[in-house]
């Protein structure tokens, strides 16, 4: 028996679309360009720690749910502590770098290109407020753009799922859920949505025990399969 056709594409933002740590990367060098490589990581990897263990003790009920501009903002004041930064408004400007990541070479392109066959839905764990302006800053063109924030909780929280599932008004296996983590694939799985595991130098690769749709090296490469297989994805 044939798979169901794909009716929809679901996209994550942050590391599949838009290379996120070059972004705060880029926003921790402003706020100290004194630092060396190996500062500007250690101040990195202090941002993405506290943004990914505030995230988990909300979905673990341990701290009530808030914003990522609220996160981004703590993560901002620990980052600015560490590099002995004391100027409010120095925080303020890290703070929103999240808003102002580069997109990956093939993500604008690749976009338009799938559009041209299925509507497109980004899923973001980022805030209403952010993600604006990271889709403007990064020139992303969506046919619906859904945050989190939506749902008071954050992937891989079933409910963001089906906020995508709601909003497009069809069953979950008619979507492919497009993301260069393993984690928010498997998260998609559960819900009842197809995946597609997109290559990027940061993010979270599959594992051996993974079993998801398709895998592609870029959107250049999902979209030839996607031309191949006439939208209809068959588990791999």
């Amino acid at each position: 028996m044939s798979e169901p056709e794909i009716d929809a594409l679901v996209f994550d933002v942050l590391g599949t679309l838009v290379d996120e740590p070059a972004g705060i990367r880029a926003g921790i060098r402003e706020l100290d360009p004194s630092l060396d490589d190996p500062g500007v990581e250690g101040l990195l990897a202090l941002w993405q720690q506290h943004i990914d263990q505030e995230q988990r003790r909300m979905l673990d009920g341990g701290r009530p749910y808030l914003t990522s501009d609220v996160l981004d903002l703590e993560a901002a004041r620990l980052v600015a502590d560490a590099a002995g930064v004391d100027d409010p408004a120095a925080v303020a400007a890290l703070a929103v770098s999240g808003r102002r990541l580069p997109p990956w070479p093939d993500t604008v392109a690749g976009l338009a290109r799938l559009s041209e066959r299925f509507p497109l839905i980004g899923l973001s764990n980022a805030s209403r407020t952010a993600l604006l302006g990271l889709n403007a800053h990064a020139g992303l063109r969506w046919h619906q753009a859904l945050s989190a924030e939506d749902t008071r909780t954050y992937k891989p929280d079933p409910a963001v799922y089906q906020l995508a599932v709601t909003v497009s008004g069809r069953p979950p296996e008619r979507l492919l859920m497009v993301a260069a983590h393993a984690w928010d694939l498997r998260g998609a799985q559960n819900v009842g949505l197809r995946t597609a595991y997109v290559a990027r130098p940061v993010g979270d690769p599959p594992t051996s025990s993974d079993g998801f749709d398709l895998y592609a090296d870029g959107l250049a490469d999902l979209a030839d399969q996607l031309d191949h297989s006439s939208g209809d994805v068959s588990s791999r």
